[in-house]
């Protein structure tokens, strides 16, 4: 066990990082939920009931759609496009899906590479866009269960207004939604070109996502 959590401890801690604070946005979203509750004259409702509910469902959700397209379009944009300067940008003229003999598939696949890598033919080409297609895959199903779940809340918070309930199609095309949705989007995009701009000047030393500290600022594609 003690092996597995030293070779592993990337994805162990984030994951419990993940899980401590989903808890905590789960007990304080219920408690504010029953503040709001009180203050409209309705009743409170259990942890266990606002945890399977449309409000707790909407606010998890379109967080997680936002991350997921922050990195569909990272994995995306950094296969065409170059940052001078920057680890994570491939070196100026480098641009594009590599050659077989780079990407180290068909004919040029070791004994050590994945059996999709060496086969050829479709599964290859599937298994060399499967990072993208899964990212890619996994936001579009987080948004479109924001959608689901936000629709629920707000037809909910309309009843409570005695106003008549929106279809689906009308609340994605909502002015609610799409605040919901681009207040998120804005705030992913904003941190990934920070990052990509920020590590041409500036350093953290060990870190993979920095270049070494004594790296030049024009060095591409040069991980510490």
């Amino acid at each position: 066990m003690r092996g597995f959590l030293r070779a592993n401890a990337l994805s162990v801690a984030f994951a419990v990082i993940f899980l401590a604070t989903l808890l905590a946005q789960a007990v304080v979203g219920h408690a504010d939920f029953n503040d709001v509750q009180v203050a409209h004259n309705g009743d409170p409702i259990s942890l266990w009931r606002y945890v399977g509910s449309s409000s707790f469902g909407t606010d998890v959700l379109e967080n997680w759609q936002s991350e997921y397209l922050q990195f569909s379009l990272y994995i995306f944009g950094t296969v065409w496009l170059i940052q001078r300067g920057s680890p994570e940008s491939k070196q100026p003229g480098e641009a594009g899906t590599g050659s077989d003999e780079e990407q180290q598939v068909g004919a040029h696949a070791t004994s050590s590479s994945p059996r999709w890598a060496r086969v050829g033919g479709w599964r290859t080409r599937l298994y060399s866009n499967s990072l993208l297609v899964v990212m890619g895959a996994i936001w579009l199903a987080s948004w479109l269960g924001q959608s689901i779940t936000g629709h629920v809340a707000y037809n909910a918070d309309r009843f409570d207004h005695q106003q008549s309930a929106l279809s689906w199609w009308g609340y994605v095309t909502s002015p609610d939604f799409w605040n919901r949705t681009l207040q998120n989007w804005q705030s992913e995009f904003l941190a990934v070109g920070s990052m990509a701009v920020l590590s041409i000047y500036l350093r953290q030393r060990g870190s993979p996502e920095s270049k070494p500290v004594g790296s030049p600022h024009s060095a591409t594609g040069v991980e510490g």
